[in-house]
């Protein structure tokens, strides 16, 4: 499974609506809605500042990360960021197939 960071920017109609449906609730719903695509919801944290909600997430594809930032994106509650988190392991096997690349004009 893959790690996926969403990072939530509510507009003024998504807060109403969770203010009126209650926090509680929507994290409730949010993470069924995961568990319907085969994955699960690690953390999910309001905060203060540019991003509103930070919400890490297990996922069994890439295309199940995109359909889940597709169906949060077009509620028009939030403005979605969606960022592929990636373990010391991986990075090193990334490293070991990293290819030859040069700058342009070196």
């Amino acid at each position: 499974m893959g790690k996926y960071l969403y990072t939530l920017q509510y507009t003024s109609a998504g807060l109403g609506g969770t203010v009126k449906e209650g926090f509680v609730s929507r994290e409730a719903f949010f993470r069924k809605t995961v568990e319907g695509l085969g994955g699960k919801t690690e953390a999910a944290y309001w905060a203060y500042g540019d991003v509103d909600v930070f919400i890490v997430v297990d996922l069994p594809s890439a295309e199940k990360a995109t359909a889940l930032s597709l169906a949060l994106g077009l509620t028009g509650s939030f403005r979605v960021t969606t960022t592929t988190l990636v373990g010391a392991a991986e990075m090193d096997a990334a490293v070991r197939a990293m290819p030859g690349y040069r700058a342009a004009g070196a």
